[in-house]
């Protein structure tokens, strides 16, 4: 993890140092910018960190064990561990990024549900029907893609 300075800045100055950080934060409007400051902001290894905890309290929410976990990401016990509290005791920030997440999976399931059967009606006809079968295979299969994780 990066290191902090040995020289301390005062207290007033850390906070106004971090408004400025959390304003930076809000201003983000699309996640082509976002990917391009996270790109430009953090280290690729602060980036997978980051990733990486935000992924183990989405699998720990979805009732994964720790096992699991550490074999599909490849992260340890303690890791783990510390996300798993701050989920359980914390200030409710996982859990709001969380709710989004899983609020936005749903909504992406239901239009695809949807998307299947509107595309179902159209491939029972005779002539090109080839066209809608192809399209609903495809929906079919990025459904089953998104539900392995």
């Amino acid at each position: 993890m990066a290191q902090i300075s040995k020289y301390p800045i005062s207290h007033q100055l850390t906070e106004r140092i971090f408004e400025l950080f959390l304003k930076t934060l809000i201003e983000i409007k699309s996640s082509d910018e976002a990917e391009r400051f996270i790109t430009e902001f953090l280290t690729p290894t602060e980036k997978v960190v980051l990733a990486k905890r935000i992924t183990i309290a989405l699998l720990l929410e979805k009732g994964y064990d720790y096992r699991s976990i550490q074999q599909l990401l490849h992260v340890s016990a303690p890791t783990i561990r510390s996300v798993n509290l701050a989920l359980k005791y914390g200030n409710d920030g996982y859990r709001q990024m969380l709710n989004k997440i899983q609020r936005e999976e749903k909504i992406s399931i239901l239009l695809n549900s949807l998307a299947v059967t509107l595309l179902s009606a159209p491939a029972t006809l005779e002539r090109g029907k080839g066209s809608w079968s192809y399209l609903k295979k495809q929906i079919e299969g990025d459904k089953k893609s998104k539900k392995r994780l």
